[in-house]
C-alpha cells in the first residue's frame, strides 16, 4: 500500500520509500524526499515560475533514465501546469510552485531542469548561463580557472556572475540579466566563450565537437537558447552518489586545487545553508540584474 502524506493540505502519495536510488552510499528514496523537504525554500525559489523538464531515474542510475517535458500522466489537478510554446507546437509543462508540488515531483525521482526564462515571458531570458564542462583528464579544477576569467569579463560589462557545481563534474555560472530575447543572450554568451578561448587557447574550447575537448574546458554557451534547460540550483543529480548542484563561493572556486573539494552530497546541504544561506539569492532580485551591452 502506498503511504499518503498531507503536505500543505494536499494529499501526496509517496511510494517505494526503502528503494536504494544511489547504490554507492545506499541513499534511499525516503532520504531523497527528506532532502527535498529540508532544502525546499531555496529549491522552490529557483524553480518558481519556470517550466520544469524532468530527468527521471526511478530505479537509480542503473535503471532507465529518461527526460519528460510534458505533464506526466497522473499529475494531480492541484499541480500548476502551463502551456509553453515549442517549435513543434505548444505543450503543457509542470510548474513546481509550492511544497506539495515539490514533494509530488520528488516522488517521481527526478533531476529538475529549467530554462533561463519565466512562464510569463517565454523566450525572454532573465538569466545568463555558462556550463563549464571539463574534457578528461581536465576536471572542475580547470573549470574554476575559466570561471574566474569569465567572472571578471562579465563584471567588465556590469554583469555579476555566481557559481554553482553542476553536481556531475563541471561548474555552472549564472547571472541575472535584464530581460532580453534568448537569441540575443545566446549570441552574447557565445562571444564571451570565443573570447575565453582566444585568451586561454590551451585551456578553453567554445565548440561542442568532442574531438576538440580532451584536456580542455568546453564553455557551453548554448544553454541560453530558449528551448534549452540547465540543472536547477539544489537539484539532486543521478549517479552512484547523491550529489547536488550546489552554489559555491568565489573563494571556494579560487581555492579549488582538488576536484573533491567541490563535490557536495545531499547530507552536506543543510549545514551549508546554515552557514551561507542561499548563495544564489541575488539572482532572484531583479534590481541587481545587469543589462547586456
Amino acid at each position: 500500500m502506498t503511504p499518503i502524506t498531507e503536505v500543505q493540505g494536499r494529499r501526496v502519495a509517496l511510494s517505494n520509500l526503502e528503494k536504494v536510488l544511489y547504490p554507492a552510499s545506499g541513499f534511499t528514496k525516503a532520504e531523497v524526499l527528506h532532502y527535498c523537504a529540508t532544502t525546499a525554500e531555496p529549491l522552490l525559489a529557483h524553480l518558481r515560475d519556470r517550466p520544469v523538464s524532468f530527468l527521471r531515474y526511478p530505479d537509480g542510475p542503473d535503471g532507465q533514465v529518461f527526460f519528460t517535458k510534458n505533464v506526466p500522466p497522473g499529475t494531480p489537478d492541484w499541480v500548476t501546469t502551463a502551456e509553453v510554446p515549442r517549435s513543434e507546437g505548444p505543450a503543457r509543462m509542470v510548474l513546481v510552485q509550492d511544497l506539495a508540488s515539490l514533494m509530488w515531483a520528488a516522488n517521481l525521482v527526478t533531476e529538475f531542469h529549467t530554462p533561463q526564462w519565466v512562464i510569463g515571458a517565454p523566450g525572454e531570458a532573465d538569466r545568463l548561463v555558462f556550463d563549464l564542462d571539463p574534457g578528461p583528464p581536465a576536471t572542475i579544477v580547470e573549470c574554476c580557472r575559466v570561471a574566474l576569467w569569465l567572472r571578471d569579463r562579465l563584471a567588465a560589462d556590469g554583469i555579476e556572475a555566481y557559481p554553482k557545481t553542476s553536481g556531475v563534474k563541471g561548474l555552472h555560472l549564472l547571472a541575472a540579466v535584464r530581460p532580453a530575447p534568448s537569441g540575443r543572450v545566446t549570441e552574447y554568451a557565445k562571444g564571451l566563450a570565443v573570447e575565453a578561448e582566444q585568451a586561454m587557447p590551451r585551456l578553453v574550447v567554445h565548440r561542442m565537437t568532442r574531438s576538440l575537448r580532451a584536456r580542455k574546458v568546453f564553455v557551453d554557451w548554448s544553454q541560453n537558447a530558449a528551448r534549452k534547460t540547465t540543472a536547477t540550483p539544489y537539484t539532486l543529480r543521478v549517479g552512484a552518489e547523491p550529489t547536488v548542484s550546489t552554489p559555491v563561493t568565489w573563494e571556494e572556486v579560487a581555492d579549488c586545487a582538488d576536484p573533491g573539494r567541490l563535490v557536495f552530497r545531499a547530507p552536506d546541504l543543510e549545514a551549508r545553508l546554515q552557514v551561507y544561506g542561499d548563495l544564489l539569492a541575488p539572482l532572484l532580485d531583479a534590481e541587481g540584474a545587469g543589462a547586456l551591452p
